[in-house]
């Protein structure tokens, strides 16, 4: 039963130092911290339950992010759980379209902390991941489970199809829904005897040295693996390399993906994964601006005779930039993300659009919470939405789960579908207490070391 008005909201600025190892390390960030604006909601419900919510960030700018979640907090305090729940369009709307906040920070959230992030919309994502924690919670379930038994009409409620109705209208949507109530049943059980298959992309960091990359690739094969991906795109030569390196180890039959993290230009990377065909790669991960959608198009074409594919949307701010690069055929390989994105709402919006243009989804993840939250998605997905796993794998990264009450479940090279309730996203008392930004015990340590 969902009930509560909700009293208190608390946002942590929690960071981890994975710049030390390299961890995270691709072409255009050479050191990231692995970071999240921590969102805990409280309600005066007897029940006693919180919902928690995370957006992922890098390191500098958390505090930025943090500073928006506390501008949206009037937008949710004293609220009624009952009455956000069943008015969701309604409330995503309110907290994406604040007339202050949407003219300092642009149409859809554009405004930036760095490249291509929207703070707002980053926020947004924190504040709703948290109530649809707390809702799933209330309701006993994990959001999996919540967004599977939901009424089709209950679930499109809670989307906002502003902006995307010359593509997919409501009635539309309706219909993919219902079409995937059939087999449901056995979709469900699947999922829940062999889990949702899963890619690795923690053996090849860019700043892995060449017997790390080894060591970790050979680990992972003899764990079950037969997905990964590379980070590629700052030096060609070295890019040559490091891929001829990991075939060796994984060979020719295993699938291998690669990332440039929007380091080159248009034509630049179609001559970079000219060069790079030979290792038969699946696709190349946002090769250029996530911006630049007709940009997007034109490498598709290019590398299309290669047998490369083009995946993107892992930095793409809004549903909008999903429509239009369905629209241009700019991708073959559609990433949500499920910080980057106004949270469920926002999301399930892209995956009906993938489901009517045949587009299969293959989620980004990784960093702080990325996979705990993403797993509930794609599993929701495979069972109400797309009905297969053709060419559909979700990324996973082995980084961070430690800090998570309940972390990811891997299992055969698969995500096993969460069975407590929440959104998976709650993390140990401790570690945030350890983690939080500068006062923690970490990192008051690293700071005193560097004379800061």
């Amino acid at each position: 039963m969902v009930q509560g008005r909700i009293s208190r909201l608390s946002v942590h600025d929690v960071r981890f130092p994975t710049s030390l190892g390299a961890h995270g390390s691709d072409a255009m960030h050479t050191d990231p911290d692995y970071s999240a604006a921590y969102v805990v909601l409280e309600t005066d419900a007897e029940d006693g339950l919180k919902g928690h919510g995370i957006t992922f960030t890098l390191g500098k700018g958390t505090e930025v992010v943090v500073c928006a979640v506390n501008a949206l907090a009037h937008h949710v305090l004293n609220k009624d759980l009952r009455d956000i729940v069943d008015d969701f369009r309604g409330f995503y709307r309110q907290l994406t379209s604040d007339g202050q906040l949407r003219w300092i920070t642009g149409d859809l959230k554009r405004q930036q902390i760095g490249p291509e992030k929207g703070v707002v919309h980053l926020a947004t994502a924190a504040v709703l991941n948290a109530v649809w924690d707390l809702w799933a919670k209330q309701e006993r379930k994990p959001l999996w489970k919540l967004l599977v038994d939901m009424d089709p009409r209950m679930l499109l409620s809670c989307i906002d199809f502003r902006y995307i109705t010359d593509i997919l209208t409501e009635e539309e949507a309706y219909e993919i829904l219902q079409k995937g109530q059939v087999g449901k049943k056995e979709r469900e059980e699947q999922m829940l005897m062999h889990g949702y298959p899963a890619y690795t992309t923690s053996c090849a960091w860019l700043g892995y040295s060449d017997d790390t990359l080894k060591q970790l690739c050979m680990e992972a094969l003899k764990s079950g693996w037969t997905r990964f991906k590379v980070k590629v795109g700052a030096d060609l030569q070295d890019d040559i390399r490091r891929c001829r390196l990991i075939r060796d180890i994984i060979g020719p039959e295993k699938t291998l993906m690669m990332d440039a993290n929007q380091r080159w230009d248009v034509p630049e990377a179609v001559e970079w994964m000219s060069k790079l065909a030979e290792f038969k790669p699946l696709w190349i991960e946002e090769p250029t601006s996530p911006d630049d959608i007709l940009g997007h198009a034109t490498i598709s074409e290019a590398l299309a005779p290669l047998g490369i594919g083009v995946a993107t949307g892992e930095q793409c701010h809004n549903r909008v930039i999903f429509k239009q690069l369905l629209q241009a055929k700019a991708l073959q390989f559609l990433q949500i993300d499920s910080c980057r994105l106004g949270s469920v709402n926002e999301n399930l919006s892209v995956l009906l659009m993938a489901k009517k243009f045949g587009i299969p989804v293959c989620p980004h993840a990784g960093g702080v919470g990325l996979c705990e939250l993403v797993q509930h998605l794609i599993i929701f997905d495979f069972i109400s939405v797309s009905a297969s796993l053709t060419n559909r794998m979700c990324e996973y990264v082995d980084h961070l789960h430690e800090h998570f009450k309940y972390p990811v479940i891997i299992k055969n090279a698969s995500y096993m579908p969460p069975k407590e309730a929440g959104y998976s996203t709650e993390m140990k008392e401790e570690s945030v207490k350890k983690h939080q930004y500068p006062d923690g015990e970490v990192w008051k340590k690293l700071l005193a070391a560097q004379g800061n």
